[in-house]
């Protein structure tokens, strides 16, 4: 977190050109039951999800609710957090070093290890979310690059690239964050 500077969140905050209020030319136009990520808000909201999401790791059922916060952020596929108590107890274990976002604070990052298996850095957490992004505190996200995810029995796809956790089902259309050319969304 930087602190040299007193601004620095609102300048972090600040730099999204796209917020949700109009598309780019270059958004997808979506066909009808689907929705595009260029209509979510920025800053990101929080919605409670209805449908059931199911994480599984191979043949072990991780985590399974009907309780999950979608957070819906622009030019980004939902990240879906489930609440810790829909986790299989015992399968998450302390990653070390973090990350921040400007929108939900200080980020935590865990391992699954199940026996000899282990999969490093898979999943994240805030435990100390920032103003706007508290019913995070108890949840946890899961990369979908390892895992079988699934939302209302939909397979999900990982987001491009290596650091947004967010999942594409077949109801979005994009284009999505992550790809080589998005570093500016």
């Amino acid at each position: 977190m930087p602190r040299s500077d007193p601004d620095w969140l609102a300048s972090a905050r600040a730099q999204w050109h796209w917020r949700g209020q109009e598309r780019p030319p270059f958004a997808d136009v979506p066909a009808p039951g689907q929705v595009s990520v260029w209509d979510f808000p920025r800053p990101p909201e929080l919605v409670r999800e209805e449908r059931e999401i199911v994480v599984r790791w191979g043949e072990r059922e991780v985590a399974r609710t009907r309780g999950a916060w979608a957070v819906r952020e622009t030019s980004h596929p939902p990240t879906f957090y489930l609440p810790l108590a829909d986790v299989r107890p015992g399968l998450l274990q302390p990653a070390g070093s973090g990350s921040f976002c400007e929108w939900k604070g200080p980020a935590q990052y865990w391992d699954l290890v199940d026996g000899a298996r282990r999969l490093d850095r898979v999943a994240w957490s805030y435990p100390h979310p920032l103003p706007g992004a508290e019913p995070l505190a108890d949840s946890v996200a899961f990369y979908a690059h390892a895992l079988d995810c699934r939302v209302g029995g939909m397979v999900v796809r990982p987001q491009p690239g290596g650091f947004y956790g967010g999942w594409i089902t077949p109801d979005l259309v994009g284009p999505f964050k992550g790809d080589p050319a998005s570093a500016g969304w």
